[in-house]
């Protein structure tokens, strides 16, 4: 346990992925950690109780950063949203991938940075990426902070991400985001953990072009690994929807 000077308390442990080295990772010290003095994070939307969910490790995330130790590294361009403190886009830096890792929290860059640091790796690329409600506070008062980070831009051929479909997004803002970020011939990795949101958001991206496969990963507690229930989507689309389509 590591006390931090800006009023929150971390830990730091060495963190197995399987089909890769173990990583050191910083992380809040539990999910009762809390320090926004200045409301940068709730002028970004993000309440008392979500504040540390950045911070911790996930077991979605631990699924998408085994997925990623298994990825080939080629030349393709990668981004991981909501990203919290990374770990899949640690996986594939250390690997040697071209990979952007994206948050909204205003915590997340210098998470990452350090967990690089204490890894031996150079910084990664890292940009503010927002959609959705996440950018409303919830005492409707007007958003007030700017990020301290790059807003995202450019294009990617895979995006990832795990535990995003927490809300139930019947107007498409996640899909949407997505595919402002996404090449034309490009795959996205959803990990979710069963969250219920999944019809409004397959729709989404089907209307984007975008096919999607779902592989169930449930699976016992066995070996020390805590039991699990929730699904890979993956999505694929192989170029722009024709102007036809788009039209009807």
């Amino acid at each position: 346990m590591n006390p931090s000077p800006p009023g929150y308390l971390t830990k730091q442990e060495s963190i197995s992925v399987l089909g890769v080295d173990d990583l050191l990772i910083r992380s809040l010290l539990d999910k009762n950690q809390f320090h926004d003095p200045l409301d940068e994070a709730l002028n970004l939307g993000i309440s008392s109780a979500a504040w540390p969910l950045f911070g911790l490790l996930w077991p979605s995330g631990m699924h998408l950063a085994e997925r990623m130790a298994r990825r080939p590294v080629t030349d393709e361009r990668i981004l991981e949203i909501g990203c919290g403190l990374g770990l899949a886009s640690l996986v594939a830096h250390r690997r040697g991938a071209q990979v952007t890792a994206s948050d909204c929290h205003p915590l997340a860059h210098s998470f990452l940075d350090e967990n690089a640091r204490i890894n031996g790796l150079e910084p990664m690329p890292y940009c503010h990426g927002l959609w959705g409600t996440a950018a409303l506070r919830e005492d409707g008062l007007p958003v007030l902070t700017q990020a301290h980070d790059s807003p995202l831009t450019g294009v990617f051929d895979l995006i990832v991400g795990s535990d995003i479909l927490y809300e139930r997004d019947e107007a498409g803002t996640l899909a949407h985001f997505i595919g402002e970020h996404a090449a034309p011939q490009s795959e996205i990795w959803v990990i979710d953990p069963n969250r219920g949101n999944r019809a409004a958001f397959h729709k989404h991206m089907a209307l984007l072009g975008f096919v999607m496969h779902e592989q169930v990963l449930d699976h016992a507690e066995h070996d020390g690994i805590g039991a699990y229930k929730g699904r890979m989507l993956t999505y694929k689309r192989q170029g722009l929807l024709s102007s036809a389509s788009q039209m009807a």
